[in-house]
């Protein structure tokens, strides 16, 4: 049969649609009736028949009861049949037939009409047929007529061009479209199937519905337009060996990525710290299900609550997590009510998708300054002016103790005498003080984080570090001996710089007794205590006058050398050694031969005596050696008168300033020779006086001598301080609190007083402060918090002076090795570890090792390594921290294990400290499952006639495996001779 053309084939679609919409007419089956004598009447009032269409000419139509009239008695009735309506083409045609007592009524097609039955045009036909009889007896049925379908007609499309989209992310199995074809026949002459004409690996046609189901799953970057030809074939012309295809319809099928999921935004406001660098605001998280490029996020923005463009939007590299930050220096204060953000995301699908907007609030309010001050609006400490540089002063804190300061000595008052350490607060001294002037000194001390200040106020005491200080550095002066008693002849005086009783002085005189002088203590007046002699006693006195402060813990004293010289002066007369001396000479006495040598010593230092007679000498006959005494004739007495034979002569001494007493000497002069004899005079012991004077002189004198080399031992600082057993280097415990004893110096020196007094300074190594030595007793003690693991030992110069005049010291390095205590725990080197083991991993193979550290040492800082989540598939080497596959892995059991692992140390005393991290062991796949299909069994019914491509059934199987292992592939093991076909990576089977 020729296809139809378009005007055929709506006529036969709007004839169709007529006939169905018809109520539906049967023939009701009677009881066969018989005519009562002389009557016709039809076994039933109506029949139903049906005939083929295009059935050939006298055809006759077929029903299931006989139709017709019985026949009575008499059996002669000549019955005829007619149509008397119903057939206004003359299609059909009544006859009767005779078979014994029945007439049956048989209607055929007329052989002499033109028209023929088309089911299409018209599918029944209601008949009137009429009997007749002789006699005028006639008899009406009506007959329904059915006039059943040939398969005439072949399938068309409708249209013959399809475009489907299809959606990257169709499900496999999915309908995507549909072609439509439709045959005008009815039944099974009606039915036909759909096919592609080519084998198509991605999609499946429903060989009756003509659906357009997906079986691969199409990649738009690998292919992503399909044309195809899908064609249809009369399911009757296929049971008859006729395989002619009936109609082809093109089938464009275009992949395109669908946009199915717009962005789902979270925003959560974050209150950064105040001291961050680089503060985040707030965090935006955005989510798209879709996959591919249209789950790809193109931007985040802030669209509302940022007029001036504060904020920036910066992607997290890892995620699709986006940190507000301010893209300039915000000035919170303008915003006492922060700031509402309003944040949307737009994805990169085609057409793009929005995002849901999230208004955010950034409250942000600058933080409250910590009512942080000083300890004390003004430190008050007394120090000594003879403390060593390095000595610690005091240390000011800020309360409660900020995260971060900065002190200072203000700029108007940076003292040079001490330093700050600008982190601890410490304040000592950086060189001695016993040049400052003032006595007390006054300190601002700021930190210039939060602005406070204190001040700190320092009493310098006077510590008797100065010696007194004579006005001149010896005294030499002369005095007349002459003086009397109680003349003040010096005034020895001394000046002491310190203060108070160290700065008082005494005067005393050192060392000599007997000295005609005394000093007063206070005035330093030297004063004449008796009567001086120049000649009896020494003429030069030279002492020392020592001025002693009352300075304590000992005195300091300082020693002149004073000399006095005696003037002598003319307050002896010259004394005769004889006096009244008698003696004879000759008339012939010769002239110029000494008669008698008189001789008188003049106790001032031997002065040189003038002799001379005062009187008896008139005649003169005698002469006097004025320098000598030597008395002799100047002429001869020869001629003298008789009565002149006595002479008595007056003689004196003198020193040009005070003559002697008188002596006499009686010369009698006689007759004759006579033997020379000496004068007879009066001894009176004047050089044996003399002489005793001159030894009590020389006695005083020895008395009076000092060494012209004289030091004042008291004051000489002969011995440097020594240390005492100081080892090289002492243990600390780092958990030591401040104030607690670290170490005793001991120091020793030899010499007295000052000069032996030690003073202990730490003068190098003490950084940060954590140290302070009494300067007194050198006890060393913890100043500030220890920690081991910010510093471990500190190499202390332990420096000792003594007070002494030059000052001399000594010093060591004490090496202070920080002792650890438990006071850090462990930290793993990481938050949160991950690994990947193979779900085949042999057991006791090693995972992982997660490592922590801890920067205490010894047994504080060994760590063991416990999992506190309890898996029997996982163990842990407790000293490594090494994970281990303890059992065999089933990743389709257990995917994933998240492990709590706790490093703990091996603290001996004290508290163990102990942290923990989490472990995620993700199991990796292996091909260790076979698939297995869901149901077990499956079981279709397939119409033996249907196209090769037609699916069959799904097949759904299942592999718990992942990946490649995963991936089920299909293979039938029995395709009975290739008559089906499954695919192998889609779970299709279909006719091969």
């Amino acid at each position: 049969m020729l296809p139809l053309s378009s005007f055929s084939l709506l006529l036969h679609f709007l004839l169709l649609f007529f006939l169905l919409c018809l109520p539906p007419s049967h023939a009701q089956f009677l009881q066969e009736s018989r005519a009562a004598p002389g009557l016709l009447l039809f076994t039933q009032p109506a029949y139903n028949a049906s005939i083929f269409e295009n059935s050939a000419a006298r055809t006759y139509t077929r029903s299931e009861v006989k139709m017709g009239i019985i026949l009575g008695p008499p059996r002669s009735l000549d019955i005829k049949y007619s149509i008397e309506s119903g057939d206004n083409e003359g299609i059909f045609q009544a006859e009767e037939f005779v078979m014994g007592d029945f007439c049956f009524l048989r209607l055929r097609t007329n052989g002499d009409s033109g028209a023929i039955l088309n089911r299409e045009v018209q599918d029944n036909y209601t008949l009137i047929v009429k009997a007749s009889a002789h006699g005028g007896l006639e008899a009406l049925a009506t007959v329904y007529i059915k006039v059943l379908d040939t398969n005439d007609l072949r399938p068309l499309f409708s249209p013959t061009s399809y475009s489907v989209v299809v959606p990257e992310s169709a499900p496999l199995g999915a309908s995507i479209g549909r072609v439509t074809a439709t045959d005008a026949d009815v039944g099974s002459n009606g039915e036909f199937y759909y096919f592609f004409k080519n084998k198509v690996g991605f999609f499946a046609v429903h060989p009756t519905s003509g659906v357009i189901t997906l079986t691969r799953q199409p990649r738009m970057e690998k292919q992503n337009r399909f044309e195809l030809e899908v064609q249809v074939v009369d399911r009757g012309m296929k049971l008859y060996g006729n395989n002619g295809v009936s109609s082809t319809a093109k089938l464009v099928l275009t992949v395109e990525r669908v946009n199915n999921f717009a962005p789902i935004l979270t925003a959560t406001a974050v209150t950064p710290s105040w001291s961050d660098k680089d503060p985040v605001y707030a965090v935006v998280t955005v989510e798209d299900k879709d996959e591919g490029v249209a789950g790809d996020i193109e931007w985040v923005s802030i669209i509302e609550g940022d007029p001036l463009e504060q904020f920036v939007v910066d992607r997290s590299p890892v995620s699709n997590k986006y940190m507000v930050k301010t893209s300039e220096l915000v000035d919170w204060d303008k915003f006492p009510y922060g700031c509402n953000l309003t944040f949307q995301a737009k994805d990169r699908g085609i057409p793009p998708k929005f995002s849901n907007t999230e208004v955010v609030q950034l409250l942000v309010k600058k933080p409250e300054p910590l009512a942080v001050k000083f300890e004390k609006h003004v430190y008050v400490v007394k120090l000594s002016e003879i403390a060593p540089p390095g000595t610690i002063v005091e240390v000011v804190k800020l309360f409660p103790a900020p995260l971060s300061v900065n002190y200072s000595f203000s700029g108007a008052s940076d003292p040079v005498y001490f330093d700050i350490n600008p982190l601890t607060g410490v304040i000592m001294t950086t060189r001695q003080l016993t040049t400052i002037s003032q006595n007390v000194v006054e300190i601002e001390v700021v930190d210039f984080i939060s602005q406070q200040q204190t001040k700190l106020q320092i009493t310098i005491e006077d510590a008797n570090d100065n010696t007194p200080v004579f006005t001149r550095p010896f005294f030499d002066i002369a005095i007349n001996e002459s003086l009397p008693v109680d003349t003040v002849v010096l005034v020895v005086s001394a000046v002491d710089s310190d203060k108070g009783e160290n700065g008082y002085i005494i005067h005393t005189i050192s060392g000599v007794e007997s000295l005609p002088f005394t000093i007063d203590q206070d005035t330093g007046e030297v004063k004449i205590t008796r009567e001086l002699d120049f000649e009896t006693s020494a003429d030069i006195y030279t002492f020392a006058v020592r001025a002693s402060d009352w300075g304590s813990p000992y005195r300091r004293e300082n020693e002149v050398n004073v000399t006095i010289r005696l003037i002598n002066i003319n307050d002896n007369q010259p004394l005769f050694e004889r006096v009244s001396c008698r003696g004879m000479i000759s008339r012939d006495f010769p002239v110029g031969q000494t008669i008698v040598t008189l001789s008188a010593i003049d106790m001032d230092e031997l002065g040189m005596v003038k002799y001379k007679i005062l009187s008896g000498n008139e005649l003169d006959f005698f002469i006097l050696n004025s320098d000598s005494g030597a008395l002799s004739l100047k002429r001869s007495v020869a001629v003298a008168n008789p009565k002149s034979g006595l002479f008595n002569l007056k003689i004196v001494a003198t020193d040009g300033e005070i003559p002697s007493d008188p002596t006499f000497v009686n010369i009698s002069v006689i007759r004759g020779r006579m033997p020379t004899r000496g004068f007879n005079c009066k001894d009176t012991r004047v050089a044996q006086l003399l002489a005793e004077k001159m030894i009590t002189k020389a006695s005083a004198m020895a008395k009076m001598t000092l060494d012209v080399s004289y030091t004042d031992l008291f004051s000489l600082n002969k011995q440097a301080p020594q240390f005492e057993a100081l080892p090289t280097s002492i243990l600390v415990r780092e958990d030591l609190a401040a104030g607690a004893s670290v170490f005793q110096v001991r120091a020793r020196d030899e010499d007295t007083g000052f000069n032996g007094r030690v003073l202990f300074s730490i003068s190098d190594g003490n950084k940060e402060n954590c140290f302070n030595i009494n300067m007194d007793s050198g006890l060393i003690t913890v100043l500030q918090p220890l920690d081991r693991e910010r510093s471990d030992r500190y190499f202390l110069n332990i420096t000792i002076y003594d007070q002494g005049l030059p000052r001399m010291s000594n010093w060591r390095l004490l090496t202070v090795i920080i002792e650890d205590a438990n006071d850090n725990a462990p930290q793993f080197f990481q938050n949160s570890y991950s690994a990947l083991v193979s779900e085949n991993t042999a057991v006791g193979m090693e995972v992982i090792t997660v490592t922590a550290f801890d920067n205490d040492i010894g047994q504080n800082g060994q760590l063991s390594y416990t999992m506190l989540t309890s898996v029997p598939q996982f163990g842990i080497d407790r000293e490594t921290g090494g994970v281990f596959v303890a059992s065999q892995l089933d990743r389709e059991t257990y995917p994933i294990f998240i492990l709590k692992i706790e490093a703990r140390d091996k603290a001996e005393r004290g508290t163990q400290r102990s942290s923990v991290t989490t472990l995620s062991i993700i199991v990796d796949d292996v091909n260790d499952c076979a698939p297995a299909f869901i149901p077990s069994s499956y079981s279709a019914k397939v119409l033996e006639d249907l196209p090769p491509g037609a699916v069959i059934t799904w097949v759904q199987a299942q592999d718990p495996d992942l990946g490649t292992g995963g991936q089920v592939r299909y293979s039938l093991k029995n395709d009975f001779n290739g008559t089906f076909e499954v695919g192998h990576l889609f779970d299709t089977v279909f006719i091969a």
